[in-house]
Order: structure tokens, then sequence, then C-alpha cells
């Protein structure tokens, strides 16, 4: 049994999917039964709880071989953030797995989590993967970059469905993006190949592209027209100061866009997948034809 938290996000809704297509015993831990309608009939039990709860995440393992951590809260809510979803959280994981005799914990972090990044996603994830190397438990963390599909729906959608959109920035910062699609074959990989446990597997994407660019990208795939708006860098930094105490997601946000803007983004995916053949890399072309062109519509 492969315990998913986070299972009912693109990530692990994706990673469920392939450890399904194994035939390979999946639960998945959630906070609203409801968020996991999706995974109906697909042979995967579904308990309902809260990572930020040490008793859920107990029951969660009970029975449990191996865990994989998709858990993310960058986005967040007034009660979730990446201190209490991907320090915390992850710290429950651990422990819990620890007591349980889980045999071996995959946990996604972030390429470039360190301890003194300007992003807390970036410190409490490294957080989490300094206290799972100590733990005693066996492990594998995966370090991707920036989500093509995330910031399609960022940059892209707002194109097609309003005509407009906004880049955080200048645009020109050149930015590594990954497919969702690829990160998940490397935690299925991980769960079933013994000898990438104890390996930190950075994961990248064919291209470094600015804003500007991938925004150009999804134009010419989709046709999208409209216009492209710019936020300036120091308004970014003036309204993340301003939102601070009054909406700290927004602020969270408006920091991880001065970041991608001015901080080095771009990163060597092809190079570092040559010891990984069998996991295509996918193209953003590819993801915007899939996600926007060759998906059923309603």
């Amino acid at each position: 049994m492969i315990l998913v938290a986070g299972g009912t996000g693109r990530l692990g809704t994706r990673v469920v999917s392939l450890l399904r297509q194994r035939e390979l015993g999946v639960r998945v831990l959630t906070r609203d039964r409801s968020r996991a309608a999706h995974l109906d009939g697909a042979g995967v039990e579904i308990l309902e709880g809260d990572i930020r709860d040490p008793v859920s995440v107990r029951q969660a393992v009970d029975g449990v071989q191996q865990v994989v951590s998709a858990i993310h809260g960058f986005a967040g809510t007034k009660r979730q953030s990446p201190s209490t979803v991907d320090r915390d959280g992850n710290h429950n994981l651990i422990v819990a797995g620890s007591e349980a005799g889980v045999e071996h914990l995959v946990l996604v972090s972030v390429k470039d989590a360190g301890p003194a990044h300007p992003m807390d996603l970036m410190r409490m994830k490294y957080a989490a993967e300094q206290e799972l190397k100590s733990s005693g438990l066996a492990w594998t963390i995966i370090r991707p970059t920036a989500y093509m599909e995330t910031w399609c729906e960022v940059l892209g959608r707002p194109l097609l469905e309003h005509g407009k959109t906004q880049i955080f920035g200048r645009g020109h910062n050149p930015i590594n993006w990954v497919s969702m699609f690829d990160v998940a074959q490397f935690v299925e990989l991980a769960i079933v190949d013994p000898t990438l446990r104890g390996e930190v597997i950075e994961v990248g994407g064919p291209e470094n592209l600015s804003m500007e660019a991938f925004v150009g990208v999804f134009r010419a795939e989709t046709g999208a027209q409209g216009k492209v708006d710019h936020v300036p860098p120091l308004a970014m930094r003036l309204s993340a100061v301003a939102m601070g105490m009054v909406n700290p997601t927004l602020a969270r946000q408006i920091r991880a866009g001065v970041v991608m803007d001015t901080q080095m983004q771009a990163f060597d995916g092809v190079e570092a997948r040559r010891c990984f053949p069998s996991i295509p890399i996918t193209s953003l072309r590819e993801v915007v034809r899939r996600d926007f062109i060759d998906a059923p519509h309603p």
C-alpha cells in the first residue's frame, strides 16, 4: 500500500494514476472527500483527514509501506501556508512514518530549496528535506523547476478567457519549466526502483524561456490574442510589503514573481535527465496542445 498525500492535486492525481496502472494499492489523504471524486472507481482508498493533524496522519500511514508527499502550501489560505503545510505537514508525515515502520518516503520538494531563500516555500521545503534525511527513513527527494501546467493557467488561460494577461516584472529572465506529467513519472520511478533511495533528483524541462517567451509559445499554439501587461518590479515590491498583513497569500505570490523576474532560474534540464532515458522530456508546446487544444471540452 502506498499513501499519496496531496493525491487530489494535479500532480498527485497523475501519480495516483501511474501507480494504479502498475496495480499498486494506493491510499489518498484529503481534507475533503468531495475533492477526490475524480478518483472514484480507480481502485483508490480515500481517507479524509488533514496533513496538519498528527492524528489524521498516523491513521493515514497505518499499514502503508511507502509514502509520497505531493503536498504544496504555496497558494495557501488563511490557515494554510508553506510553514503549516510544507514544513509542519511533512514533519507529521515523517514522524508518523518513522513510528509506523514505513519503508520509504518520496518527498516532492522544489528546485533551489534552501535555508536562506527569499521565498518561504523554498525555506520550508528545505526544512522538510533536512528532517527527512536525518529521520532514519529511506528517502528520495525530487526537486522540480517551475510547473508548465501551473503557469499556463496563470499566464495563458486569461488570454483565452479574458483577452488579456499580466506578466510579473520585465518578463525577460530565463526560467526553466517542467511538465507535472514528467515529475509524476519520476515519483513513480522512485517508488518502484530501490536504487533511487537516498538520491536527490533535480528535474527540469527542455527549455529556458522568459515569461514573455512562455506567453509567445502559448499564443502561437492556441492562436490566442489579447493584451499583455507588465507589473513593474518596484510596484511588485511595494505591493508585497503592503499586502503582507492584509493578504499573506497574495503577498507571497508577489514576492515569488519578484524572485522569478530577478534571480537566476535557468537550468540544464536535459543534461540532468540523461540518466533517466525512459522518462520523456515534455516541451511547453506539447503541454499547451495537450491541455488547451487536444483536451476534450465540455
